[in-house]
């Protein structure tokens, strides 16, 4: 028989009978591996213990101890799993597909009566039952003829429908949880008792058309989610309830500061309070990028799409775009144009008036740029995802050797946005060349140094995207963890030497001779909408007193108090906290609540007391012990607090 030799981990490699199966590499090591295999990397491919190996490969066995493979094969067999309990509590189901997403899986079922919540729990209590049984996994390699009769005799029409999209040189491998079979790529667990019954529970039930086609059948998708040990399944659970508490959806409207209808789909309806945090972050911005030698301008919403087709977003983006044909003068042919879904063609146009040379750059230019894209309904979500809004978009017009200096410059003002703002946790992700790309290999050599060279010259570590960055160049994103865990991608930086050229934008060097520049995208917060509603969760509705949109209320105890609570109102009002007074017949202890639910930071409750002293009583939202403190003490206080923290002394 042919041999093959397999290498290890350290280095070491072994000849092996070809055709041999990982289960029996780890049977060769020793019998307690032999025990703890789950699966194997071959050539850093994820290898299911059962899978012949036909030539010389690096090997390394995978057991519990490795977090990514063994959550990818404790979701992967749970899917299958109650993809088997569906279909043996309601034989009459048919079965789709069931991947592995973040934190579990989902799969979808087609079933003429939708599941309750009491159907998830009888799912989940035979789950646990096929756990136990430990039945064992195994699979084959079927001929497509085969695989497509057999789904057709046990009537899975979207089973034989997946095969014949499935191309012709691919296997088709079948898998068996005990007498149950599914068709999957793989790897799978060796035996059902390998998934933990009390790490995983299921969540939730969605509709989701067949194949993401709304002309096709409405499916019912289960989702679950799925660790290793109980414990890592109660802190997520504990991390979704807390999630539920901070959504900026429930806090929007308990703080009155948006809402959103189905007249105008993704986009958002700001009310007063809403619109107070809006500007105030935006003067924040415009103040930062003011010291930081940005220019603002302002470009047009509309534009024909002779400009989209010459930066190539006609071609690659316009299903993202809302278009928009004009009758100009009635002529024979309507003028196509479409909202902006972007900002970066129109700053071109800008730095392309008048002759600009080498001493012109850096020219950083920035805009709030009032965007529009199209998103599906199905991915809109609160004001985090919408169809309308502004970015605190910026472009960095520059010579290739500046990328670095200018990179570096971006962080440090990046990383005084993001600590203003109350984000001290955050990571850089360089995203390198990928595989089809432009320019040269020495240039992308040098960008990529650069942007590296630029992050540790900041202070900061980064990690390598291999092969992410776009076809005209590599990136950096921005990723902030918020306080209860979760990552959210905001600020960017994207090198682009490609618009320039497309758009011909030029400058003359210090040679004489035209050259092209080079063009930094850069965002801080990405949108506005998506970044207050971070905020909201980030801060569960407890807004940094500066960016609270509703800072104090002032409210009475008793009648007697409201031309003293008038005044204080007043005061504070003149030293720039937003205030407002409570005077209501109402006993004080309900408007503590109502404002509190509110979100205001600040309540000052002033009775008899309080207006014979000139004092007031304070009490801080969170706080439960109050304070009395001298008028001009608590304003002075205040005033400082409600001050920007690019404005204070110091």
């Amino acid at each position: 028989m042919a041999q093959i030799s397999l290498t290890f981990p350290d280095g070491n490699a072994r000849a092996f009978d070809a055709g041999v199966t990982p289960a029996e590499v780890a049977a060769s090591i020793s019998k307690s591996l032999e025990k703890k295999a789950i699966s194997a990397q071959v050539d850093g491919a994820h290898w299911d213990l059962q899978w012949p190996i036909d030539r010389d490969a690096a090997i390394a066995i995978n057991t519990m101890n490795e977090d990514g493979p063994a959550l990818e094969l404790v979701r992967h067999d749970l899917a299958h799993i109650m993809a088997r309990a569906v279909q043996e509590i309601w034989p009459d189901v048919k079965v789709t597909i069931g991947p592995v997403i973040d934190n579990g899986w989902y799969y979808d079922f087609d079933r003429a009566e939708p599941f309750t919540p009491e159907d998830l729990g009888l799912i989940e209590k035979r789950m646990r039952e096929i756990i136990a049984a430990r039945d064992p996994v195994r699979t084959e390699v079927w001929e497509r003829d085969r695989a497509i009769a057999h789904y057709e005799a046990s009537g899975e029409p979207y089973k034989v429908e997946l095969i014949e999209a499935i191309p012709g040189d691919e296997p088709l491998r079948m898998y068996w949880h005990g007498e149950w079979q599914d068709l999957c790529r793989g790897p799978h667990l060796q035996h059902t008792g390998q998934v933990p019954a009390d790490a995983f529970k299921l969540m939730s039930v969605a509709g989701a058309y067949w194949r993401g086609d709304s002309s096709r059948a409405m499916l019912q998708r289960i989702y679950g989610v799925a660790f290793k040990s109980k414990d890592a399944l109660k802190a997520h659970l504990t991390m979704l309830e807390e999630a539920a508490k901070r959504d900026h959806r429930k806090l929007g409207r308990e703080m009155n500061l948006y809402h959103m209808q189905e007249e105008a789909p993704g986009q958002v309806f700001w009310h007063p309070s809403g619109w107070t945090i809006y500007t105030t972050l935006q003067d924040y911005i415009r103040r930062r990028q003011r010291a930081g030698g940005y220019q603002e301008v302002n470009t047009p919403q509309v534009v024909d799409r002779k400009l989209w087709e010459a930066s190539g977003h006609w071609d690659k983006y316009q299903e993202n775009m809302f278009i928009v044909e004009v009758d100009e003068d009635h002529a024979r042919e309507k003028a196509i144009n479409a909202l902006k879904p972007m900002n970066c063609p129109c700053h071109v146009q800008i730095f392309n008036q008048g002759l600009k040379s080498y001493r012109d750059l850096p020219f950083r230019m920035a805009e709030f740029g009032s965007c529009a894209r199209y998103e599906p309904s199905g991915a809109l979500h609160g004001i985090m995802r919408v169809r309308g809004f502004t970015q605190d978009d910026g472009h960095i017009f520059c010579s290739e050797d500046q990328i670095e200096s200018e990179t570096a410059t971006f962080i440090a003002f990046l990383s005084r946005i993001y600590a203003d703002l109350g984000f001290h946790d955050w990571t850089i992700k360089l995203s390198t060349r990928p595989e089809k790309r432009i320019g040269s290999d020495e240039s992308w050599d040098r960008v990529e140094k650069a942007l590296g060279d630029a992050c540790r010259a900041a202070g900061y570590e980064f990690e390598v995207l291999e092969g992410e960055g776009a076809f005209y160049g590599p990136k950096l994103e921005f990723t902030l963890t918020d306080a209860i865990g979760r990552d959210w991608q905001c600020g960017t930086l994207q090198v682009d030497p490609n618009l320039p050229e497309r758009l011909q934008a030029t400058f003359i060097g210090a040679d004489g001779a035209k050259h092209r520049p080079v063009m930094l995208h850069r965002a801080v917060l990405g949108s506005f909408e998506r970044f207050i509603g971070i905020l909201i969760e980030e801060h569960a509705g407890k807004l940094p007193f500066w960016l609270a949109p509703r800072q104090v209320v002032v409210a009475s105890i008793t009648s007697e108090a409201d031309e003293y609570c008038r005044e204080v109102a007043e005061k504070l009002t003149a030293a720039g906290v937003r205030a407002e007074t409570d005077l209501r017949n109402e006993k004080i202890n309900y408007k503590v609540r109502e404002h509190s639910v509110g979100k205001v930071p600040v309540i000052l409750a002033i009775g008899h007391r309080e207006v014979e002293e000139r004092t007031v009583t304070v009490r801080r939202l969170g706080e439960k012990q109050t304070s009395v403190a001298a008028l001009d003490e608590i304003c002075g206080e205040l005033e400082t607090e409600a001050t920007p923290p690019d404005l204070r002394a110091g």
